[in-house]
């Protein structure tokens, strides 16, 4: 039987060959990701993570899954809002990115836990979080219908998920955000990170990425309500928002 096929990039391989290949990328990156992020986005990735903290409207007390959250940006930010009496749990598949999440936290006077794990294989009961976050993330996950469902699982009633990931520009803009994609990138990545191939494997995942009505869709799927989303410097990245109700 032919194994199932999935997208890394522009390429195909076999789903079982994706985890290692996603992998190997974030091993390479993990000690420069933050700066290149900076450089990348002009800092604009930071306003990005705060629109879906407000949209999160996580309140104190409350316990939300920070998931695929790497450096753990987001996870402080969730810290500040939830409080003492709150939880916040850092999750990602990648060791080298979870260290350095828990070096940067430890140094913001954070300590949270972190859990290596799968997006599609949740080590967590059903209704856990009242918040689950993944920014960046989602188009690295091989099975991503999977992985949102997992997602709706540990959700717990009135809960709320948010998606934020890159996303289809607006039509116009297309050729220049292209230009700069396939162009400066990598060169940057090059030059910064020590790896442009990784930085072109981020532009080529970014294409192949459902576009945003077709990822509500797949929201609507996993079993979230009163799903939007709402586009970010014209649709370059998007943020989209279900319930568990």
């Amino acid at each position: 039987m032919k194994a199932k096929a999935t997208h890394f990039g522009y390429q195909q391989l076999p789903e079982a060959d994706k985890a290692g290949r996603v992998a190997a990328v974030f091993d390479s990156v993990a000690g420069r990701y933050d700066l290149m992020n900076d450089l990348m986005s002009a800092g604009l990735h930071r306003l990005w993570k705060r629109a879906l903290i407000e949209r999160s409207a996580v309140r104190p007390g409350e316990r939300v899954l920070d998931l695929a959250g790497g450096t753990g940006d987001l996870a402080r930010l969730f810290a500040a809002r939830v409080g003492a009496q709150g939880a916040v749990v850092l999750a990602d598949i990648n060791r080298s990115m979870l260290a350095v999440g828990r070096d940067r936290l430890l140094d913001a006077g954070r300590v949270l836990p972190l859990v290596q794990c799968d997006a599609e294989a949740l080590p967590f009961p059903s209704a856990s979080f009242d918040c689950v976050a993944i920014a960046f993330g989602l188009r690295n996950v091989t099975r991503k219908e999977r992985a949102l469902a997992e997602m709706a699982r540990v959700l717990a009633p009135g809960g709320r998920l948010l998606v934020l990931e890159f996303s289809r520009v607006w039509k116009p803009l297309a050729p220049v955000y292209d230009a700069y994609s396939f162009g400066v990138l990598p060169r940057l990545g090059q030059l910064v990170a020590g790896d442009g191939a990784s930085y072109r494997y981020l532009a080529e995942s970014i294409r192949v990425h459902p576009d945003q009505d077709t990822l509500k869709r797949m929201l609507e799927d996993a079993g979230l309500e009163q799903v939007d989303y709402l586009n970010l410097a014209a649709g370059v990245v998007a943020l989209h928002r279900g319930f568990r109700l």
